[in-house]
């Protein structure tokens, strides 16, 4: 008999390799220009974009971290149901309006929209460079993922090194050859797997373990009364830290420097819309996912910290035969690496065009997508360094990235009609808001419940207004283009 670690990676290998076979095919007659290999050539449908931002958005995070949260801690998880749909009524009538500023100015990044906003490359730098240090926590995110996805896989013979090695090659290789384009078309096929995957996690193992999920849930209330229930007030994951999370995560949600280029690779405004019509959809896979870790609570008790992102991955593995963990794990695989190209290449155009741009290097095409090109392998390595210097569950990651992105969300709403407000106002207040952020967050400072990313908004949201106030911008090529 085969071992069962042999097929189920030659599975996950085959499917990764097929997938990115398949995304380099249908990106094989493009020329990759900046304008094609950063957004698209701004030429993405509906149904395109659909599975791009879905991609880009329901990550390793959505894979195992909701399921992790739902099995160590219960209601908090809850958080995750409601950010998603809040942020697509917000993304509704934002992203229209960003990507029509992209399409007339000609915008590539998301620091591009804040120097040319502002009539500032100062800030286009200054932007740039938090932008590509703010999603190395996201891109370690999804190295935590695929390291935990391979090592489940290899039914514990595939230790931590080889398991980020061989997700930083696979990140690293996709991402320098495709450009977003293949990571859409990726998308199709990770969306799919995932779909069945979480199918079979939140509605399969509940149903073959328990009856129903219905009967499942009984149990968890029976066996653990209150998990299911948000404690109040200012408590641990209490409501306070709920709804200020969700508030968070929400107005945050499409400030990824990432998200810009897929706003900006949209064929028209109406293409936006329908998106934020549709995405909703996918937050049923959310929902079946804490279901598996619900039932996975149950079926394989008593895990803690970190190990809890493996709670579901460990039902496949101890009651289900190996070729059914291997399709599971490459559903997950996929939904590490496709997200994570789409971070990669956000974080090296934006140092390619608007901090290396700026000193007049690689200005040309052909330079600035080589450029951006080997960029990709520097972020891989620097998110490398930060996942083997920081180990967190996944949900802890995407908090620390949400609290950091979110600090953009001020300057990107002035700059659809609020005159007064300058370059040395938006970075001031961006500065200010890091600044709460990494101190709230290494000091501990009791908030009574509230995020502290929420806090650190309100202090960016107080000195942007002070400094427009006092020092207001009072020169500009035009005026700010109203929603």
């Amino acid at each position: 008999m085969t071992d069962p670690p042999v097929i189920a990676l030659t599975i996950v290998g085959a499917i990764l390799i097929a997938t990115i076979a398949f995304a380099l095919f249908s990106v094989r007659r493009i020329t990759m220009d900046p304008q094609q290999y950063i957004v698209g050539g701004r030429s993405f449908g509906t149904i395109l974009l659909w599975v791009l931002l879905a991609g880009e958005i329901y990550t390793s995070f959505t894979f195992l971290g909701a399921s992790g949260w739902a099995y160590g801690l219960g209601a908090p998880a809850y958080y995750i149901l409601a950010y998603g749909a809040c942020a697509y009524i917000i993304g509704y009538f934002l992203l229209p309006a960003i990507w029509r500023v992209g399409k007339e100015r000609g915008l590539l990044t998301s620091a591009d929209f804040f120097a040319d906003r502002y009539d500032s490359a100062a800030l286009g730098v200054f932007t740039g460079v938090t932008q590509f240090l703010v999603l190395i926590p996201y891109v370690a995110l999804q190295l935590s993922g695929l390291q935990l996805l391979l090592r489940m896989a290899g039914y514990g013979r595939v230790d931590a090194t080889f398991g980020v090695s061989t997700a930083f090659l696979l990140i690293a290789l996709f991402v320098f050859s495709a450009g977003l384009r293949g990571t859409a078309w990726a998308s199709i096929v990770k969306d799919a797997l995932v779909l069945a995957a979480v199918i079979f996690a939140g509605i399969v193992i509940p149903v073959q373990f328990f009856g129903s999920p219905a009967h499942m849930i009984d149990q968890v209330l029976r066996v653990h009364p209150g998990h299911l229930t948000l404690l109040a007030g200012t408590s641990s994951h209490g409501t306070i830290w709920y709804v200020s999370t969700v508030l968070l995560t929400s107005i945050g949600f499409f400030m990824a420097p990432h998200g810009f280029s897929a706003i900006y690779s949209a064929r028209s405004e109406a293409t936006l819309r329908r998106n934020a019509m549709f995405l909703p959809f996918y937050q049923v896979v959310m929902l079946l996912v804490i279901l598996a870790g619900l039932a996975a609570l149950l079926i394989v008790p008593g895990l803690s910290g970190t190990a809890v992102d493996q709670s579901f991955l460990l039902v496949v593995q101890r009651y289900y035969p190996p070729w059914v963990m291997g399709f599971v794990a490459a559903a997950g695989a996929l939904a590490a690496l496709v997200p994570a190209s789409a971070q990669l290449l956000g974080a090296a155009s934006i140092f390619a065009k608007n901090v290396l741009g700026v000193f007049g290097i690689a200005t040309g095409d052909a330079a600035r997508t080589l450029a951006t090109r080997v960029l990709v392998v520097v972020v891989a390595v620097l998110a490398l360094g930060y996942w083997l210097e920081e180990q967190r569950t996944l949900v802890e990651l995407i908090l620390i990235y949400y609290n950091g992105v979110v600090q953009f969300l001020p300057g990107v709403v002035a700059a659809f009609g609020f005159a007064r407000v300058s370059a040395w106002s938006v970075a001031a207040g961006i500065a200010t808001g890091f600044a709460l952020v990494v101190f709230l967050t290494l000091s501990g400072t009791p908030l009574g419940g509230v995020n502290p990313g929420l806090v650190a908004l309100a202090g960016n949201v107080a000195i942007t207004a002070l400094v427009a106030i006092f020092f207001p911008r009072r020169a500009h090529r035009y005026e700010p283009i109203a929603n």
